[in-house]
């Protein structure tokens, strides 16, 4: 097929309500082929849900042109038969379900296009079939894991049997194993049905599996290519506030030192194999030379050399806690079973687990949005529910900002959003307006944003905001429900470092719930693995990634980096399997190629 399923023409569009009249897109030109899988990347604003709007005439350009099948966009008496070519799957799931039965949801649409009965049953039965959620057919959406809810999603535009679909960060709340799910449900559209997809992500990895990736700032297109073409400008990308997957930044480092790491060496599995490949052409003497230098760091103790962090006194100590929800109905759910923990001053703790696993039902319990059913949660040595009236007290000394911030703002402005709490504590007017500023400026939230309504800003200022309300509280405790979900990654770095600087000179307690296994590494001191409403694993980052396979078995993973050392070390090449940060697996490959472990 030649005709191009989606074409733009210098597309220009701007909206109506911004002042300015600043086109957000600017002379797109793009085509886009039958069975293609795009992956559209750029940094929160770039443009990119606006330019995947247009594909199905949910937004009509400003200026120039969109064509679907060489269908105008604009022209009205075509937008039904374009909204049936061109499909589209949101970031969450929950607002796209609108039936109480998953089959009935996914014949919604088939039904409003006025298919026969009898065609519904079949398209219904395929499309679950598909994503792999056919045996669900009769169960209800609210009840599946969010993972299972975005392919429920999935299988409802493909009842309609479109030949484009197009993903707006499906994956961004979800679980690795969900997020799995996710891509392989749309590497199977592409592969075994020849839909076109379009995903718009902020996850490198996901972009590398595509046939192309298109890269936006600024509302233009900045970069289109392969994987391998694109993440080869791994500099440019950064300029542009985006990332490359860490198998793409250690392939790079190992070119540099001249070792034949091909370009197209974008997974952990291929990028293991290129340097595997390179480390077995080497001489023997090199290969001797460096296993002793392996043997001798080991007894030196320099690899793996991570301590359990030092206890300076217990904060929080939670013990035998459980909660089930629904008791005694058909719907009952133990969410945590018997749960004991101490959490010392000054830690940051990672918690993770799949979704259903109970880390939010668990940190929803330390300041007591949730009452325990069995069991007791203690506050410098005080249970927080032994003076129920006094329970807000907790909350300003345990502060808590959920998974989606909007859920937190409420307020006529910024200022009095992060404000709201201080009123609350009685704070006096000076010290209020002192306070707002300074929590502002921890979670580096621009000043000039304070007297705009919480609900004008961006999913990432939404997510600052909501963080310095609570910050201004300045409470011992401060718990993260997935604080980076959804943001690009410079809005992820900076959010995280943030976060890290305000722990360090304030010496705030920091427990983080996050489906990030790089970020849980970078930052965490003790990490809280959650399974099945328990704490299956506990200990250091290197304890914890240590055991992939049993990690992989839960629903999660380890990050890329471990993926590739652990392979190397499988396959006898002496270098330490516990690699989970850039610097780490600089270090091993300086040592392992360049006899020395150098400056990393």
């Amino acid at each position: 097929m030649n005709e191009a399923l989606i074409q733009t023409q210098n597309l220009e569009f701007a909206y109506d309500f911004e002042e300015s009249n600043i086109p957000v897109l600017k002379g797109i030109d793009l085509q886009i082929k039958a069975g293609e899988f795009i992956a559209l990347l750029g940094h929160n604003g770039s443009g990119k849900s606006t330019l995947a709007k247009h594909f199905n005439a949910l937004l009509l350009p400003s200026g120039g042109k969109a064509f679907v099948l060489g269908m105008d966009t604009s022209n009205e008496a075509l937008t039904y038969e374009i909204r049936r070519r061109v499909g589209m799957v949101f970031q969450n799931p929950d607002n796209q379900l609108v039936a109480t039965i998953v089959e009935e949801d996914v014949a919604f649409g088939p039904e409003n296009l006025g298919i026969p009965s009898n065609e519904i049953r079949q398209r219904v039965d395929e499309a679950l079939k598909t994503v792999g959620m056919y045996d669900y057919r009769e169960h209800a959406p609210h009840k599946l894991s969010g993972g299972q809810k975005q392919r429920v999603a999935i299988a409802g535009v493909i009842a309609m049997q479109p030949q484009c679909i197009v993903f707006d960060e499906p994956t961004a709340m979800l679980d690795p194993s969900g997020r799995e799910e996710v891509i392989e449900t749309i590497l199977r559209l592409k592969n075994d049905l020849g839909i076109a997809t379009v995903l718009i992500t902020h996850y490198m990895d996901e972009a590398a599996l595509a046939d192309r990736v298109i890269v936006m700032d600024k509302g233009e297109i900045l970069l289109d290519g392969t994987p391998a073409e694109v993440f080869a400008k791994g500099q440019q990308l950064r300029m542009h506030n985006l990332d490359v997957p860490e198998s793409v930044e250690i392939a790079e480092f190992a070119r540099h030192m001249g070792i034949p790491v091909p370009m197209d060496a974008l997974s952990p599995s291929t990028c293991a194999q290129a340097i595997f490949k390179a480390w077995s052409s080497r001489e023997e003497s090199e290969k001797a030379r460096a296993y002793l230098r392996y043997k001798e760091e080991l007894s030196a103790n320099l690899i793996n050399s991570e301590a359990e962090p030092a206890s300076s006194g217990s904060v929080i100590k939670i013990k035998e806690l459980s909660y089930t929800y629904g008791g005694g109905t058909p719907f009952e759910k133990l969410a945590i079973n018997n749960i004991n923990l101490s959490i010392n001053k000054g830690e940051f703790i990672g918690i993770i687990g799949h979704t259903g696993s109970g880390k939010t039902t668990l940190v929803q319990h330390l300041n007591g949005l949730i009452r325990p059913q069995q069991g007791s949660v203690l506050l410098n040595g005080t249970d927080i529910w032994a003076k129920p009236k006094k329970i807000r007290q907790v909350r300003y000394q345990v502060g808590l900002v959920f998974q989606y911030p909007e859920y937190q703002l409420f307020e006529e402005t910024v200022y009095k959003d992060i404000a709201y709490g201080l009123k609350r504590m009685g704070v006096d007017k000076h010290d209020i307006s002192m306070r707002v500023r300074e929590a502002a400026n921890f979670a580096g939230l621009d000043l000039n944003l304070l007297e705009k309504s919480p609900f004008d800003l961006s999913g990432g200022e939404k997510r600052r905001a909501a963080i310095a309300g609570v910050i201004a509280m300045r409470p011992a405790v401060l718990v993260l429900d997935e604080p980076s979900a959804g943001l690009d990654p410079k809005g992820r770095r900076e959010l995280m470092n943030q976060i890290q600087s305000y722990r360090r000179r304030s010496g705030t307690t920091v427990l983080m719930v996050s489906h990030s296994m790089e970020e849980i590494a970078r930052f965490a001191d003790r990490v809280l693995v959650m399974n099945k409403g328990e704490i299956a694993m506990q200990g250091t980052v290197s304890q914890v990634f240590g055991h992939s396979h049993e990690l992989v078995q839960m629903g999660l993973k380890v990050p890329e980096l471990t993926q590739i050392f652990d392979s190397l070390s499988g396959r006898g090449v002496p270098v330490s399997s516990s690699v989970y940060t850039l610097n780490q697996a600089i270090t091993e490959m300086e040592r392992l190629f360049a006899g020395g472990a150098g400056n990393a």
